[in-house]
């Protein structure tokens, strides 16, 4: 055995000491020989045909490189409409956005032209010389009048604003709500929202001509996804390019999917045989980084005399926006999430997917489950209002007990196989997060701050992600004849501690220290095979991979090393760097074992090693691994302002057998900061004919310090079964009870009822206002 296990310990990230130095290396701080600089002329129109596109002006001034169009790219070759990510049979081919522009722009904000120049400067002052004849459509703004007779269509090739319509449905909905003896309805509405990572978008691409060889570094969370695109696009040979992800401040599902200014970026670099950089500027983000929602739900909820759920039922529309770049995930995952951790013995949901003349949408933090969470919590809200019942004892009655795990759910995930709750203890982790807030004491709190005139509420809720997403995910181990350690993944980093959590788990097999081990991510020289950071799943999958990897080779140098001490494998032991005879100082390093592998004239293997002291593994999973937390906050409102501030906010999270449980808590922090936003502040809004209205963060309001409190957070550790290491990711998980959470505990502070997310103070100022005849509580 190691002596060496690191594995759920809280190791300090091997990520920050470079970072903390300003020695990170981020896409614009890529420069390169002979570099050029693009800027893109975006459409100010949500809807329009280009008549025509005249580029002499921009083409003139010093400095100018290149003015592409679609008409350019046309004729070098480059394939302009995108492929479609995650693709799905049920949907039609011409659903994706351009790489520029033909002939129709669709959204405000979508690509037309693209310009190269010695600088942004002088490429910024050319886009703005180039002229485009628009002739302006009629453009869908909101989702239920795209829908309305006689709307205008998203776009003209377009047979109809609804993308597409599914039903999830399982069990005698219908019976149980013949025979329930409450049935209580909601509507609910969860606004348009962004991603806005620290770093924006970005890419450089050099393309050499000697060698033929591309090269792109991208601000991405899919570098091989972009690879593949590029190859396919570009007509090039994927082993003639290479994508490699720099440090990646942030993703957060803007980077989740190939963006149009990639391609463009490389086709330019291509044709002008000069190295191409854009940055994103962030206006550019609020125009043309994808977001997430709209979603409206009308919904229904059956339970029977005591409380205990029979059914759900009702329709939910969720907005598309102008293309679909990566299928329906996000409302996908939405509809087949509500039920999350309790029992629901029936189930109706009509789906429609909806086009608007916005910016596309694909999964934000989340991937469609807070939506879920916030209809499903709102629903228990609701009942325990009705029926006058403690909203935990509602909880109560219909959590999945820890007895009944694993729980299988007759829902199917995206990859077609049955929704199972792997493992956890919902009861427990709710007694604990109340018996930490005060839960049960906060009444007699509350009574008292009304007598000094203050509102304080409480608000809890659950949420359950699934995360580990497969299919699979590469890992790659190898100890060097120089004795260096390194990890190979096609996982990504963007800022979680990826590559801590993979040194910890190649560490703990390998007897060395995590700080010792080189890892490697999201690079296609040096790994083939990778899917990338999306769904709070590298953990549970490159983890998985590192970790049989590592094991391998740990086997492998157990093998050598008992040959050449002539001794008992069960005898040996991995530590600081070599595998020694335990209790004795005969030991051989794993760099001298690594040298015996690489191959000495005359030495023979053991019987079964393979050469080179290196492994590699891909696991495998259609199973994902359900990480569930539950939170509660405290808030007090000002009933004058409508100004809310979270005095207190608790969260318990179980995301199985925990690597390091520092990086862990530092996610559910970022996570519940994120979840706050969705709340309370981030709102994209758009005029009737879809003009957007919020393109700067003096419109855009993101959580600063001074709105998220010291969050306490508590961890409970159920492994999952479903994976070598028994985790379960958390990237997302702190997000998806957040607004649900916060939103119930406005409610129980003003006695207003909330059915939409995010709330801004005029707002609640507005339903005071509107409740206070009825009985609500009125401005003092």
């Amino acid at each position: 055995m190691s002596t060496a296990r690191v594995v759920g310990t809280r190791a300090r990230r091997i990520e920050d000491p470079r970072l903390l130095r300003g020695a990170g290396r981020f896409a614009p701080d890529i420069a390169l020989p002979g570099l050029l600089h693009a800027a893109f002329v975006r459409s100010p129109h949500a809807h329009a045909l280009i008549r025509s596109i005249d580029t002499a002006a921009a083409r003139a001034l010093a400095g100018v490189h290149a003015v592409l169009t679609a008409k350019e790219l046309a004729q070098a070759g480059v394939r302009l409409r995108m492929p479609l990510g995650f693709p799905s049979t049920a949907l039609p081919d011409n659903i994706t956005p351009f790489v520029l522009a033909p002939s129709e722009v669709c959204f405000a904000g979508e690509a037309v032209a693209m310009v190269v120049a010695d600088s942004r400067y002088i490429a910024e002052d050319a886009a703005a010389a180039v002229e485009i004849d628009y002739e302006a459509l009629p453009a869908v703004s909101d989702l239920e009048g795209a829908l309305a007779a006689g709307a205008p269509k998203v776009r003209k090739e377009a047979p109809s604003n609804v993308l597409t319509r599914f039903r999830v449905a399982y069990g005698d909905a219908a019976g149980a709500f013949a025979g329930a003896a409450h049935v209580f309805g909601e509507r609910l509405e969860q606004h348009r929202g962004a991603a806005h990572p620290i770093e924006g978008r970005g890419a450089v691409a050099r393309y050499d001509p000697g060698e033929d060889r591309l090269t792109v570094w991208s601000s991405t969370q899919m570098a091989h996804d972009l690879w593949m695109t590029l190859a396919q696009l570009l007509g090039m040979a994927e082993d003639r390019i290479r994508v490699a992800a720099p440090d990646v401040g942030g993703g957060f599902g803007a980077k989740f999917l190939v963006y149009p200014e990639e391609i463009a970026v490389a086709a330019a670099s291509r044709l002008l045989t000069r190295p191409v950089k854009w940055i994103e500027d962030r206006m550019e983000h609020f125009l043309s980084a994808i977001q997430e929602r709209d979603q409206i739900w009308d919904v229904e909820i059956a339970v029977d005399r005591n409380a205990h759920l029979l059914g759900i039922r009702g329709a939910l529309i969720h907005d598309q926006g102008a293309y679909t770049p990566q299928g329906i995930n996000c409302a996908y995952n939405a509809s087949t999430s509500v039920s999350g951790p309790y029992v629901v013995p029936s189930y109706d949901l009509d789906v429609l997917v909806v086009q608007t003349n916005k910016v596309p949408t694909i999964p934000v933090r989340g991937a469609g489950y807070p939506q879920a969470c916030f209809t499903m919590e709102r629903l228990m809200d609701r009942v325990a209002r009705a029926l006058n019942l403690d909203r935990a004892e509602v909880r109560r009655r219909n959590l999945v007990p820890a007895s009944k795990m694993p729980y299988e759910k007759p829902l199917r995930n995206r990859a077609g196989t049955p929704i199972v709750l792997d493992s956890g203890d919902y009861l427990g982790c709710q007694q604990k997060v109340l018996d930490a807030i005060g839960y049960s004491d906060f009444p007699v709190r509350q009574a008292a701050a009304r007598t000094q005139h203050r509102h304080i509420g409480i608000g809890i809720a659950h949420g359950v992600k699934g995360t580990g997403r497969g299919p699979f995910e590469s890992g790659t181990v190898r100890v060097s004849p120089s004795g260096r350690v390194s990890v190979y993944s096609g996982a990504l980093a963007m800022g979680q501690g990826l590559h801590t959590a993979l040194a910890q788990i190649c560490a703990d097999e390998l007897g060395v220290r995590p700080q010792d081990i080189e890892v490697i991510t999201g690079d296609t020289g040096y790994v083939s095979l990778g899917l990338g950071g999306f769904a709070s799943r590298q953990l549970v999958t490159a983890g998985s991979s590192v970790h049989l990897a590592a094991r391998k080779v740990r086997e492998k140098a157990l093998k050598v090393a008992a040959q050449q001490l002539e001794a008992a494998q069960a005898d040996l032991e991995l530590a600081d760097g070599a595998v020694r005879i335990a209790g004795t100082n005969r030991a051989i390093t794993l760099a001298a074992i690594a040298r015996l592998l690489r191959g000495v004239p005359g030495y023979s293997l053991p019987a079964g090693v393979d050469p080179g002291l290196e492994a590699s593994f891909q696991w495998q999973t259609d199973q994902m691994a359900y990480a569930h937390s539950f939170h509660a906050c405290e808030v007090e409102v000002d009933a004058e302002t409508g100004g809310v501030k979270i005095l207190r906010y608790v969260a318990v999270q179980d995301s199985g057998k925990l690597v390091n449980p520092l990086i862990v808590e530092g996610q559910v922090h970022g996570g519940i900061a994120h979840g706050i936003g969705n709340a309370l502040f981030e709102r994209m809004r758009f005029d009737e004919a879809a003009q957007p209205l919020t393109t700067t963060f003096a419109d855009y309001l993101l959580p600063t310090s001074t709105d998220v409190p010291t969050i306490e957070v508590l961890l409970h550790e159920s492994p999952s079964p479903f994976n070598p290491l028994g985790a379960k990711g958390v990237g997302e998980g702190g997000t998806v009870p957040v607004a649900a959470a916060v939103i119930s505990a406005i409610e129980d502070a003003l006695g207003v009822h909330i059915h939409e997310a995010p709330i801004s103070p005029a707002r609640l100022v507005e339903l005071l206002e509107a409740n206070s005849a009825a009985g609500a509580i009125a401005p003092a």
